[in-house]
């Protein structure tokens, strides 16, 4: 055990550190976090018209297409968004304008886009609009790929000084806008070349190469258990797993969960959608109360721990784990760096996200459509985002029980450790824990 340990930390983990502060993924992870408020409001539309009731159901049947209007303006122009943001996130780590490298990302993935000549009604034609299709999260990889090269083309000009200076006493609004003319014409000419004189439709082909990728992801027992194995390798050894390995998958877990919440309204039943593993089923079936489910561990230390350290972690971290906040218990027990810990840290996550699996897959239990508020308790988060299912809350118990077995035994271990300490005045860790901790 403490080879392996020895081995990742000075093998795997500088350079995931390094990955965590790469300023593309760090863009990326900040537009799709940015745009999660309007997301979180549409999808509360998308409950609302799924309530298990017949009654319910039946009575909003002739408004539905109205009522899931909010949720086609929020996520389903989600790309939008996140380009935008995402733009000017990296336009500001090069010390750029970041308005600039957000509007120059959009103008670019909107060249992405095709519109189509509408031409009816006869009496009122429509003219040319933009199918939404590709601006939720199904563009989100048009959108990261239209950013990169509009923040890297307006950087390259920049640091050149190709641009266009206006006097001082010009306002800074319209300085911007003649800075940003050379590099944008740029741009926007070199995408118009590419989506419209040759025909190229750089969305779909993104689209497809990696859609191999989404299935295994989605649709594939291996494939759900990567991402868990990864971020808790990673949190075991003080960094943080999601921020690094969620920036590279998150775009592929909302195409999965647009496409499941485009599936259930048209008709698609609920236990039978087309991805099983997008986000929310690891955030509300697997990380019950944060990262390792440690929510049981809170419960352990204040119940069966003798040793008054353990028992004060638990006392202050059961109520924000509650809430999917354990950041007090990942510091404060610790759970990384601790040879205690590391075994049923890494290991609870992976029998969860494969019990889950199953239960979804054989349509025990409602797949996940909507984005609730990721500070609800787990069993009211997943209730809502599997389509009101209660079968969901049972699954999110038994998956905490699962849990609280697993975890016992060595918190025991690590209990009788820190009580002996405790009584022998050593404190609350060996020399060799502390180091580690360090």
């Amino acid at each position: 055990m403490d080879k392996t340990m020895k081995w990742v930390e000075k093998r795997l983990v500088p350079p995931m550190a390094k990955i965590g502060t790469q300023r593309h993924l760090l863009a990326i992870r900040n537009g799709v976090v940015s745009s999660l408020s309007l997301i979180l409001i549409g999808t509360f539309f998308m409950v609302f018209i799924n309530l298990p009731i017949a009654a319910w159901a039946k009575f909003l049947a002739p408004y539905s297409a109205t009522i899931v209007l909010p949720y086609r303006m929020t996520m389903g122009l989600m790309a939008i968004y996140a380009t935008f943001v995402m733009g000017q996130d990296l336009a500001k780590s090069y010390k750029l304008d970041g308005v600039t490298g957000g509007i120059l990302s959009l103008g670019a993935f909107f060249m992405l886009q095709m519109p189509v000549n509408v031409l009816t009604p006869k009496s009122a034609p429509l003219g040319f609009v933009i199918p939404m299709s590709s601006l939720g999260a199904s563009g989100m990889f048009a959108g990261i790929l239209a950013m990169i090269f509009a923040v890297e083309t307006y950087r390259f000009f920049k640091t050149h000084n190709i641009t266009i200076k206006m006097p001082e006493q010009v306002p800074p609004a319209v300085s911007r806008s003649f800075e940003a003319l050379i590099p944008g014409a740029v741009i926007i000419t070199f995408v118009w070349l590419i989506r419209d004189v040759a025909g190229f439709d750089v969305n779909a082909a993104l689209l497809s190469l990696f859609q191999p990728l989404t299935n295994i992801l989605g649709n594939n027992l291996l494939g759900a258990l990567l991402p868990m194995f990864l971020i808790h390798l990673l949190w075991s050894f003080g960094i943080h797993g999601m921020s690094i390995v969620g920036s590279v998958v998150r775009p592929m877990w909302l195409i999965m969960l647009n496409a499941n919440g485009d599936a259930l309204a048209k008709g698609t039943a609920a236990t039978k959608l087309p991805y099983i593993a997008p986000e929310q089923f690891y955030q509300w079936t697997v990380t019950i109360g944060g990262a390792g489910a440690t929510l049981v561990v809170a419960i352990l230390f204040l119940t069966i721990c003798k040793s008054k350290f353990l028992k004060e972690v638990g006392r202050f971290s059961i109520i924000p784990g509650i809430f999917n906040i354990n950041e007090p218990m990942i510091f404060g027990a610790p759970m990384m760096l601790n040879p205690y810990m590391f075994i049923p840290f890494n290991l609870v996550p992976l029998i969860l996200t494969t019990i889950s699996y199953f239960a979804v897959k054989f349509g025990l239990v409602n797949g996940f459509t909507t984005i609730p508020a990721w500070t609800l308790p787990a069993p009211i988060g997943g209730f809502l985002s599997a389509g009101n299912d209660w079968r969901m809350i049972v699954l999110i118990l038994f998956n905490m029980f699962v849990a609280f077995i697993i975890y016992l035994p060595f918190v025991k271990a690590y209990d009788n450790k820190m009580y002996l300490d405790e009584q022998s005045g050593h404190g609350k860790l060996d020399e060799d824990t502390t180091e580690a901790a360090n």
